[in-house]
């Protein structure tokens, strides 16, 4: 029995010991990602028998200006075209976040501070009578559908399995009440004007929608918190929306009755804006808009739409709007680019945002794929931002006196470009955003920097430089998560979650891959899962295999950690090589001593004993080393050099003529993310070489490595990573002869500015 036990003791510590030493960072991501399957291939890209479901809506919608309520109608054609027979369906409730008895509400925290204003209270209390008011559910014949409402997930109980390739028809009639973002926040709902007394309605999540359901999840039916965004099938969308007849409606999807809905002017200066490439034509002018917002009319009007092959549905509704458009040609198709602002929101709105979402269609598409639906719209509202197929909510707004910042300004540029961005991802590229929020914020994150630098040289770019992250990876581990974290978990949402994954896909560009290389991945990728639904490991996957390159340890280091860049350049150590020439090299040994410091009792002896030693006083007390030169040159030594170079072939005496300086640099890693080495390697002569080594070369030994570098120059300076390209969490450490980076207060000094209004400061 003691044998076994001793035998069992030995493989199990056998098995730790392989456990502990099996965690190299180049370790392949085996264990992390799926099995590649008939549904998902090892290369990142749909198998043969990928699926996805279908959910189509007719809905009849209205809105009430006077309650400030939405009322709905709609019918779902749901069809499997999984291989799995479905005994149940799950419809995602999300305005049932706003119940007063949500989960949402229940797991709320909050505290007592010693100075509170009153929308701080108002958070404590939540008074608001939100979530879905669910009237019926019927199937097409109209016969009540058994059902479970689950927070904000509604369970459809079917009659018998749902097979492959069958539809289900369902019919729901519902109602909310729209909140107010000033009082109770929210991605959608309505801004009040007091001034006017008027709304403007940015309006989403307003109708009970189809979860996904696929071959990784099964059911995405994960409740909806209100940090992980939403997860939706593609389908076919025919929606009439009432609203009051002095509203403008900007949607989701083509307008199929402009006639009834639109001036015969209106619709002239539509046409010609479909023709206006250069700049936006106006087809409701900002006096017009003005003129409008004075009265109220108590006749309604529906504006229809329809919309083929997207994820999702939204409308902003408003008497206050200003409309204008411009065309962003595609070949021989044509997008149009519109914006929908009230006239608090000009003159920024009026010069930028028409311009803006052209240039984002533009530049996205150069990156992923060519734009492919028939316009993008972008609607003005307060502090949100917020996206949707064709239609996004963005703010930025001046000051009253129509003055801004360049806060504001920027602001305003990048939350046009990063939410009419999200049209690619996720609402083409359709990644589950209830689980992963990087997949659909920080890769839009990534390409919306560069939009942002193709936009402006000089623009000053939030999110996407390496440098940027530094504070955040630097931080204390206990505040963060890894990248892949379900979005309800993250902390730090901004850095984790946008911040971190487009500064990672910006050092994959840039610094791993390349740009042309990356380019073409990453193409790859959006152009494979258009209008699908794909995972981490589809874009992990695709990225290795389009680029040719193992990149396990980084998106390991970067994806699955909270390590970070720390590599430290501890010592350097210079040689020359002796070409052992006597009269050379007893001159250096001789010069080197002379420089050597000596002892002070010595330097004092030397001039308080000058003449008064034995030696000096008494001849008979020298003899032959006393006069001896060691480093004079004797017959013997060049002799020995001659036999010397006679004995080196043409190749070795060139290298020795070359005088190389040679330097042994040691590396550390601190910080636990392997990187690529970048040194800038300055000379005596002010010239400089960059030099290179990919992240292998921390292969064998993840914590330090020595490297020799030969130069024909003397080096004077040496900097790791010099263009700030790797997250480097500490320069003081990156610098020979050691130097110190500026304070992070001087930072903070030349950063405050950014918020001044400096157009006001001007009066101008």
């Amino acid at each position: 029995m003691l044998k076994h036990f001793f035998s069992l003791t030995f493989f199990f510590a056998s098995t730790l010991l392989f456990a502990q030493t099996n965690q190299s960072k180049f370790k392949q991501l085996k264990e992390e990602l799926p099995t590649p399957n008939v549904y998902r291939t090892g290369g990142g890209a749909p198998g043969p028998w990928y699926y996805q479901q279908q959910a189509d809506y007719e809905m009849q919608i209205m809105l009430d200006d006077v309650n400030q309520r939405i009322y709905g109608e709609e019918v779902i054609t749901y069809t499997n075209n999984s291989p799995d027979p479905l005994e149940y369906l799950w419809i995602q409730l999300d305005q049932n976040r706003r119940a007063q008895a949500s989960s949402t509400q229940q797991i709320k925290k909050g505290s007592i501070r010693g100075k509170m204003n009153y929308r701080d209270l108002e958070y404590l209390f939540y008074d608001f009578d939100g979530g879905f008011k669910i009237e019926y559910v019927q199937d097409e014949k109209g016969t009540p559908i058994p059902f479970y409402i689950n927070n904000t997930m509604l369970r459809i109980n079917l009659p018998k399995p749902l097979l492959k390739g069958e539809q289900y028809v369902m019919k729901l009639k519902w109602w909310y009440n729209i909140n107010d973002r000033a009082k109770y926040g929210g991605r959608s709902g309505m801004e009040y004007f007091p001034e006017e007394d008027n709304y403007l309605y940015t309006i989403a999540q307003f109708f009970p929608r189809m979860a996904v359901y696929n071959d990784v999840e099964g059911w995405q039916n994960k409740q909806f918190l209100g940090g992980g965004e939403f997860a939706l099938p593609f389908g076919n969308y025919d929606v009439k929306i009432t609203t009051p007849a002095d509203h403008m409606v900007g949607s989701t999807g083509t307008l199929q009755n402009p006639g009834e809905v639109l001036t015969e002017k209106q619709r002239t200066r539509l046409e010609e804006a479909r023709v206006s490439f250069d700049k936006p034509v106006f087809i409701v002018t900002e006096s017009e808009a003005r003129k409008n917002e004075k009265g109220k009319s108590n006749e309604t009007k529906t504006w229809h739409f329809k919309a083929e092959n997207v994820r999702d549905f939204a409308f902003a509704s408003s008497r206050k709007f200003i409309w204008d458009a411009m065309a962003v040609p595609f070949g021989e198709r044509t997008v149009m680019a519109m914006s929908y602002y009230p006239k608090e929101g000009n003159p920024l709105w009026e010069q930028y945002s028409t311009r803006v979402v052209a240039h984002t269609l533009n530049v996205y598409s150069k990156y992923t794929f060519d734009y492919p639906y028939e316009k993008a719209i972008s609607v003005h509202t307060d502090r949100i931002g917020m996206e949707y197929p064709m239609i996004c909510f963005n703010g930025g707004r001046p000051e009253a006196d129509g003055t801004y910042s360049t806060r504001t300004k920027h602001g305003m540029i990048s939350v046009i470009i990063h939410e009419v961005g999200h049209n690619y991802f996720p609402m083409i590229v359709n990644s589950d955003e209830r689980q992963w929020t990087w997949m659909d914020e920080g890769l839009n994150t990534f390409v919306q920097y560069l939009a942002e630098q193709e936009w402006d040289i000089n623009y000053p770019s939030r999110r996407g430089p390496a440098y940027k992250i530094v504070d955040y990876m630097r931080s204390e581990h206990q505040s963060m998560m890894p990248i892949m974290t379900n979005s309800e978990s993250i902390l730090q949402f901004g850095n984790n979650a946008y911040g971190k994954p487009a500064t990672a896909l910006n050092i994959l560009r840039e610094t791993v891959l390349g740009r042309e290389n990356f380019d073409y991945a990453f193409k790859i990728y959006a152009q494979r899962w258009m209008f699908k639904h794909p995972t981490p490991a589809d874009f992990f996957r695709t990225m290795e295999d389009a680029s040719g390159t193992d990149l396990d340890w980084f998106f390991r280091g970067w994806f699955y950690t909270t390590n970070h860049v720390d590599i430290a350049l501890n010592q350097v150590h210079a040689f020359k090589l002796s070409d052992k020439d006597p009269t050379v090299e007893n001159k250096k040994k001789a010069g080197e001593e002379a420089a050597l410091k000596r002892f002070i009792g010595d330097e004092r002896n030397t001039e308080t004993l000058k003449g008064k030693t034995v030696v000096d006083q008494d001849a008979s007390m020298r003899d032959f080393y006393n006069t001896y030169d060691a480093y004079a040159v004797t017959e013997a030594q060049r002799k020995a050099y001659t036999n010397y170079l006679n004995s080196l072939t043409a190749r070795e005496k060139a290298l020795l003529r070359k005088d190389l300086n040679f330097y042994q640099l040691d590396f550390e890693n601190l910080g636990g993310l392997v990187m690529p080495v970048i040194l800038e390697f300055t000379f005596s002569d002010g010239s400089t070489e960059t030099v290179r080594s990919a992240a292998e070369i921390w292969l064998k030994n993840e914590q330090a490595f020595s490297k020799v570098f030969a130069f024909e120059k003397e080096v004077v300076k040496i900097e790791l990573d010099p263009f700030l390209e790797t997250a480097d969490t500490d320069r003081d450490n990156n610098y020979w002869p050691a130097q110190n980076e500026p304070s992070r207060f001087e930072l903070y000094k030349r950063k405050s500015s950014y918020k001044r209004n400096r157009m006001q400061e001007a009066g101008r």
